[in-house]
């Protein structure tokens, strides 16, 4: 099975399938897609249109900034998809500009542990989303990096998928930062990158990230039903949904 998923104008573009669970199971394939921003498919090629709805993808969750969507667009309106925007991330910032001279790993898990913190009404609601969702689902941000591989460490964490296959799903992104980069470049002419480290997705951001939720909360069970507020029934509605147990 494929983890990338090719297309011309995304970059970051993923199937979430095939990661082992505790007890022997596997995220099933091809009904699970982590993505950089689906407005790009708007000035796509046909051909990368087609091969997303290739995908039958019923439900797109947008993690962006509603000011981010109006500046930059959507996921162009499909019928049969059901598209909702979740903005998870309440403090924004600007990755371009960061202090070249901060510890960029640890400053980003901190910001992790802000979303996490302030976005908890949106991240249940996503949550249920995807326990709630019949046929194929991706969820994104901008670069599919930060927002979404939150996301997905949090989802593929309740899953039972381990933390090592959680840091390596993640740090995938470091196989698109160059063209990150150039996307970034081509949309602001003339601008300096101020931060060496745009783009990059080290595991090592998911792993202090991973260690400070377990610190602050106790797990990511308990972050999830207590700060978060998901009902324990939905995380065994997100793994009879998402996970083929083991035979």
């Amino acid at each position: 099975m494929r983890r990338h998923i090719p297309f011309e104008r995304l970059h970051n573009f993923r199937d979430l399938g095939g990661y082992r669970t505790a007890d022997g199971g596997t995220v099933r394939w091809n009904l699970l897609y982590r993505s950089d921003s689906l407005a790009k498919l708007a000035d796509a090629s046909d051909t990368d249109r087609e091969n997303f709805h290739a995908l039958g993808v019923e439900t797109v969750i947008d993690l962006r900034y509603p000011w981010e969507i109006a500046a930059k667009g959507r996921l162009p309106e499909t019928d049969g998809i059901v598209w909702r925007n979740l903005s998870i991330e309440h403090r924004p910032y600007d990755q371009a500009e960061i202090d070249p001279d901060l510890d960029p790993w640890r400053y980003l898990a901190d910001r992790f542990a802000e979303v996490a913190a302030d976005g908890a009404a949106e991240l249940r609601e996503a949550l249920e989303v995807i326990a709630a969702a019949d046929g194929p689902l991706v969820f994104h941000c901008a670069s599919g990096k930060d927002r979404t591989g939150l996301l997905a460490g949090l989802l593929l964490g309740l899953l039972d998928v381990s933390d090592e296959q959680i840091l390596d799903d993640f740090a995938l992104t470091e196989l698109a930062t160059e063209r990150l980069i150039a996307d970034w470049r081509a949309a602001h002419p003339g601008r300096e990158l101020r931060w060496p480290g745009y783009g990059r997705a080290p595991a090592e951001i998911m792993r202090l990230f991973l260690a400070d939720l377990r610190r602050t909360y106790g797990s990511l069970h308990a972050y999830a039903t207590g700060h978060v507020g998901l009902d324990p029934s939905l995380i065994e509605a997100l793994r009879v949904r998402l996970v083929e147990p083991a035979h």
